[in-house]
């Protein structure tokens, strides 16, 4: 299985200002996969060390933080040597032993030559809690599950992956059905590795349902496991309503929907607790469309997407047949879904701000305003190939944009202001939004 990620990971591994790396993610994303593959493609040697229920780790980092004492310790647990530049050290759920991640300053400063990466499904809660570790003295990597592109060169279409790369648009509309069908099937299966692997290998839609339904079960385990006993009631409820959330025309985020007469009081710590996790993206409106976008947030609306589209339809209980008969996607969810897949593709992709807007008196509405550090482009969602814009032409009225973009089933057209983007195509949105007229 390919993943961009390794790519970033030779980028940090070459780096002269390397400093120890740690990757967050949601539990099953694929990180120890990741550091693995990587320690095998790039590193004569890999120790991998896993930090849960590890009493000799504990012992190991409770005393002081001397990094020779260390990696004497971590040698003699490894019954092998560490060596600098050629051995890769993975700490995996590291959040497990709080003190190791606040040895990684020590590493930083006085043993740079040792190649570091940590990971840990709920390692988001524990830097969120202050877990003492210096800020400035580590990398970070965010994973996700398999984007769109991801899942093409999983499924054997590495050169659709490619010919999406170079943004042949022709070329592109003509393979369209290729692209459409597979797109299908991502949205039923989703990005998980363990229901992309079993996908590709069996095609077996009930059995990547069941993986799906493993996975969601071991989510409500760590509810109960990990998070304060008082929120557990909450955070359950608070999960469970985020299909019907989605389901709605306006997709914002209503408390009263998870419990009458709920309040944003009520249920902060759950979803800063959800978020932490990776398990669910917080979207937030903005109110103008300025750079940077952050300075408009409004942080009393968003709407909140899960980590994953296949899970989604999992716990919204899509059936496959509803989902890939005809070409017609399907006609409830439709846009729910659609809007899913589309948020977790752009939060693949790196140094993009993901917001919404709508004007204060609800009128206007545009799914997804994306801020690339350059410009702010405005991104409308359509689920078929339904072209209307009347939201977009609204918003480009007041803010005069450099280039709009609508996302649907049709094929890419640059129209006088705005661009068709396919939705198999969105991860080329950075890139089209660059472009700009030009």
């Amino acid at each position: 299985m390919y993943r961009t990620a390794i790519e970033k990971l030779l980028k940090w591994k070459q780096s002269r200002h390397r400093k120890p790396l740690i990757i967050q993610g949601a539990r099953q994303v694929g990180k120890t996969w990741l550091m693995k593959e990587f320690g095998r493609q790039a590193y004569a040697d890999t120790v991998y060390i896993n930090f849960d229920s590890n009493s000799r780790m504990t012992e190991l980092f409770a005393s002081d933080l001397d990094t020779e004492r260390l990696l004497m310790g971590l040698e003699l647990y490894a019954g092998r040597k560490i060596a600098p530049e050629k051995t890769l050290l993975i700490f995996d759920e590291v959040q497990e032993v709080p003190r190791a991640l606040s040895s990684l300053k020590y590493f930083y400063e006085n043993a740079p030559q040792y190649h570091i990466i940590c990971a840990g499904s709920l390692l988001g809660i524990a830097l969120h809690q202050g877990t003492s570790f210096p800020v400035g003295k580590v990398d970070f990597l965010k994973l996700y599950p398999l984007s769109f592109k991801e899942f093409l060169m999983a499924a054997g279409k590495g050169r659709f992956a490619e010919l999406l790369d170079k943004r042949d648009f022709q070329m592109i509309t003509s393979f369209k059905q290729t692209y459409i069908d597979v797109l299908k099937q991502y949205y039923f299966v989703g990005g998980m590795p363990e229901a992309v692997q079993s996908f590709t290998e069996d095609k077996d839609f009930n059995e990547v349902r069941e993986i799906h339904k493993r996975i969601l079960a071991a989510y409500e385990q760590d509810f109960s496991k990990h998070a304060p006993g008082e929120i557990v009631p909450r955070l359950r409820m608070l999960w469970n309503s985020i299909p019907s959330q989605l389901a709605k025309e306006n997709k914002k985020f209503i408390y009263g929907l998870v419990r009458e007469g709920a309040r944003a009081k009520d249920y902060e710590t759950a979803i800063m607790w959800l978020c932490d996790c990776g398990l669910v993206h917080r979207i937030s409106r903005v109110n103008a469309a300025g750079i940077p976008l952050r300075a408009y947030e409004d942080l009393k609306a968003f709407k909140l997407f899960i980590a994953d589209v296949g899970l989604l339809g999992c716990m919204a209980g899509l059936r496959q047949r509803t989902l890939l008969d005809g070409n017609d996607l399907f006609t409830e969810f439709k846009g729910a879904l659609t809007e899913q897949y589309v948020c977790q593709q752009l939060k693949t992709i790196q140094d993009l701000d993901v917001y919404y807007y709508t004007n204060d008196r609800g009128s206007c509405e545009v799914d997804f305003v994306i801020d690339t550090g350059d410009r702010i482009v405005p991104v409308e969602v359509k689920a078929e190939v339904n072209l209307r814009a009347k939201s977009l032409k609204t918003y480009r009225e007041k803010f005069s944009p450099e280039i709009c973009i609508r996302t649907s089933m049709s094929d890419y057209k640059e129209e006088d202001w705005l661009v068709n983007l396919p939705l198999y195509a969105i991860g080329q949105i950075a890139q089209i939004a660059d472009m700009g007229r030009n």
